[in-house]
């Protein structure tokens, strides 16, 4: 047991260091942290890359299967989502998904700040846009940039979608805000249930699990057939995956020791991993 107490934040996001060391800032700050933009940038950054990898994986197994198969595809979007995740994690959470953003900022163990939620949503919207519009004028007379459709009915697919990223979303919320889970693998776990998820959703719904991820595609491919879907059910999956794992979790009055800070992402575990003052790492773990 840490014999220093564990620091409470005005908000449970983590916006640098010296927030972490404890000190003192505006009550505007604890919304819009002084490096907002870089946030908003990081977001962009990664979504784009996320799009990139993910859209033209698919883009590339639907023009030629041979050279990259379903599986191929789906293992691509698991590793790029884990490859950020460990990037840029520590500067804005490495959210790149805006139902993501969304179930972190109602769930009462993350109070992820609500007025941050338009900038992340405006960033990762761009960052998928542009990585489509790239997609589109790389690949060149295709029509299909990796863009989402059912397979069958809607329904079947609005339903698949749901399940799907509530497994993502249950995961996240596990090891990006419980203190007990272990969170050093945080990445790997977040990336593989992303892999496996797609695995098993790509040949119904596509497996998007992400609003942006389907409306960028959308936008450069003008096909908007059944979009709703990937709108819909990605934020309904969030919400109850995130609220189902806050139901389970042991809080610290179940626990003999005290629980720390939640965080909204994956930041807090690299701040203690430096010996932050008044708050063990051991905590963490």
């Amino acid at each position: 047991m840490a014999a220093n107490p564990v620091l409470s934040f005005p908000s449970n996001e983590i916006h640098d260091l010296r927030t972490a060391m404890g000190f003192e800032k505006s009550s505007s700050s604890a919304f819009f942290p002084p490096f907002l933009l870089q946030k908003a940038v990081a977001e962009m950054i990664s979504t784009f890359l996320l799009v990139f990898v993910t859209c033209g994986a698919a883009a590339l197994h639907v023009r030629d299967d041979s050279r990259l198969s379903q599986l191929g595809a789906s293992v691509a979007g698991g590793l790029i989502v884990t490859v950020m995740i460990y990037s840029v994690g520590h500067i804005s959470g490495a959210h790149m998904n805006p139902a993501v953003t969304l179930a972190f900022s109602v769930s009462k163990h993350c109070q992820f700040p609500l007025i941050q939620v338009p900038f992340y949503w405006s960033a990762q919207i761009t960052g998928a846009t542009l990585a489509s519009f790239l997609l589109k004028a790389l690949l060149s007379p295709a029509r299909d940039l990796g863009t989402t459709a059912p397979a069958g009915s809607p329904l079947q697919a609005l339903i698949m979608e749901i399940v799907v990223t509530f497994c993502m979303m249950f995961v996240a919320s596990a090891v990006a805000t419980d203190s007990k889970a272990v969170g050093e693998l945080a990445g790997l776990a977040v990336g593989s249930s992303v892999c496996i998820a797609s695995i098993f959703a790509g040949p119904i719904s596509g497996g998007s699990m992400n609003p942006a991820r389907s409306l960028g595609p959308a936008l450069a491919s003008q096909r908007f057939d059944s979009v709703w879907v990937y709108l819909l059910g990605p934020v309904i999956g969030t919400l109850s995956g995130s609220w189902s794992y806050n139901f389970i979790r042991l809080d610290s009055q179940h626990s003999d020791k005290p629980e720390p800070s939640k965080v909204s992402s994956f930041k807090l575990r690299r701040l203690q991993s430096h010996g932050t003052p008044n708050a063990d790492a051991s905590e963490a773990v």
